[in-house]
């Protein structure tokens, strides 16, 4: 267990309103205890939530499906907090459509969840297992009779094990197994997906995958995940060309985890070391899929970059380019850099000890990608923030913190609404408390508590918060 975390990296009900949590819990949403501010957003604003497979699936060996990287990960030990895995998770394979039902109760227009590549394509090519597309199926269909929307990541960092055997994303072959997969997903699901975003966090995967292994596939080799980011970026260029090429007209893009870069003083010296931190971890994931090139300070700006230029090959960045129709924008923490080039904690911390609480980082964010990349439709894709959330002895679970984190971001959020940004929905982080990677389930995310003993969710006070949101269309 290192401690590092998973973003911290390197290169219709009414408001005041009970729930009637059917088969989760007989204690409705707590009221929420925030005075509103006032402010609406667009009429067709999409209020959502995100959650992730390994995350809280669990039935890992059933009905098919094979071991991804973050089983072998999880199950070799120390690698996670408390030696914890996905196993169980949130057992929302079996508890899916109870699920469902809580989220209508919350109200929510909008719900993002990823498919698990090992358990639609066990072997990670070759024929599809029926049984997992079939789970996926029943989910779509299940979030549209209940009035929900889904929008579905691809990639959430479950790679086939077997794939991983053979190189997995340092492989270029990655890139063509991925979309190959991808095209099952979209065949088997197709206009019940109006969005799909196709991989999750690259920056993640690189930096903590292989930059500091604590991440799936727990590589330490700087050049290898310099390769394994382009043959990403070749995966999702060809995944959306695989999309286009079925004739759907649902709309694809990245979720890319972004943030506002500040240097801590006004010297030349901290903001050139700003500027150079903003290069590799912004602009190094978004020029390519929004300008068709890398940013060549950026690449001459990472270690040991060679291999790297070495595997792009000509044609590989109008694949890379080909045209999306919206970007997720996931956003956490800002990043604040010194005249020496070290991240330095300004802001107050969240339980999470990486997340730096700073909400008009948002803003400057989201109003930066406006400027520099044009209007470009946006989602907020993820964005929450960990509280050390307990159950009181009365069977409440009070999180103030969090709604005070939800409402200042979105106040910033629809500041940049204000501004001219198309931001077009707000997916929160997370529906529930889940596996959340190396650190195993100490860490709390979720709008609902779980209980792993029993399986019992549990909505927060903030749960109750952002059903009122939701119901008014504003905060």
């Amino acid at each position: 267990m290192t401690g590092i975390s998973r973003r911290r990296l390197l290169g219709g009900v009414a408001a005041g309103g009970s729930l009637a949590l059917t088969g989760c819990t007989d204690r409705p949403a707590p009221a929420a205890s925030a005075k509103p501010l006032g402010l609406s957003f667009p009429k067709d604003f999409s209020w959502g939530t995100a959650t992730a497979a390994y995350q809280i699936e669990g039935a890992v060996t059933e009905d098919g499906r094979k071991p991804s990287i973050w089983d072998t990960f999880s199950h070799t030990p120390g690698k996670t907090r408390d030696n914890a895995t996905g196993d169980v998770a949130d057992d929302h394979y079996h508890r899916w459509s109870a699920d469902l039902d809580l989220m209508k109760t919350l109200g929510l227009r909008g719900y993002r969840f990823s498919v698990a590549w090992p358990r639609v394509v066990p072997d990670g090519v070759g024929t599809p297992n029926q049984k997992g597309l079939d789970f996926y199926r029943r989910l779509v269909d299940g979030l549209h009779q209940r009035g929900i929307t889904p929008m579905v990541t691809l990639f959430h960092w479950d790679l086939p094990q077997v794939l991983q055997d053979r190189g997995g994303w340092e492989n270029r072959d990655c890139a063509k197994w991925f979309a190959d997969y991808a095209d099952v997903v979209f065949r088997a699901l197709g206009e019940g997906v109006p969005t799909w975003l196709t991989i999750n966090e690259m920056r993640t995967i690189v930096g903590l995958g292989y930059g500091t292994g604590s991440h799936a596939p727990g590589i330490v080799d700087h050049e290898a995940g310099q390769v394994a980011l382009h043959h990403l970026m070749l995966g999702h260029g060809l995944a959306v060309q695989a999309l286009r090429a079925t004739g759907s007209k649902s709309r694809i893009g990245p979720a890319q985890n972004l943030t506002s870069v500040y240097p801590t003083d006004d010297s030349a010296e901290a903001r050139q070391a700003a500027a150079r931190t903003d290069l590799t971890e912004n602009r190094l994931y978004l020029d390519p899929i929004l300008r068709g090139t890398y940013p060549p300070d950026a690449l001459a700006a990472l270690p040991q970059s060679e291999k790297m230029k070495a595997a792009i090959r000509d044609g590989d960045l109008a694949i890379i380019h080909s045209p999306i129709d919206v970007l997720g924008v996931q956003y956490y923490t800002p990043t604040y850099v010194s005249a020496s080039g070290d991240w330095v904690t300004v802001k107050p911390t969240s339980d999470a000890s990486w997340e730096q609480i700073y909400p008009a980082g948002l803003y400057d964010l989201l109003t930066r990608i406006k400027r520099d990349y044009g209007d470009i439709p946006q989602v907020i894709t993820e964005n929450g923030m960990a509280v050390a959330d307990s159950l009181a002895a009365n069977g409440t679970v009070s999180d103030q913190p969090r709604i005070d984190y939800l409402r200042d971001h979105l106040v910033q959020a629809h500041r940049a609404i204000q501004d001219g940004v198309k931001l077009e929905g707000y997916h929160l982080w997370s529906l529930m408390d889940n596996f959340e990677w190396a650190e195993g389930y100490r860490q709390r995310w979720g709008i609902v508590y779980v209980d792993y003993p029993t399986q019992r969710r549990i909505p927060k006070t903030s749960a109750g918060w952002y059903r009122d949101v939701i119901a008014r269309n504003g905060i």
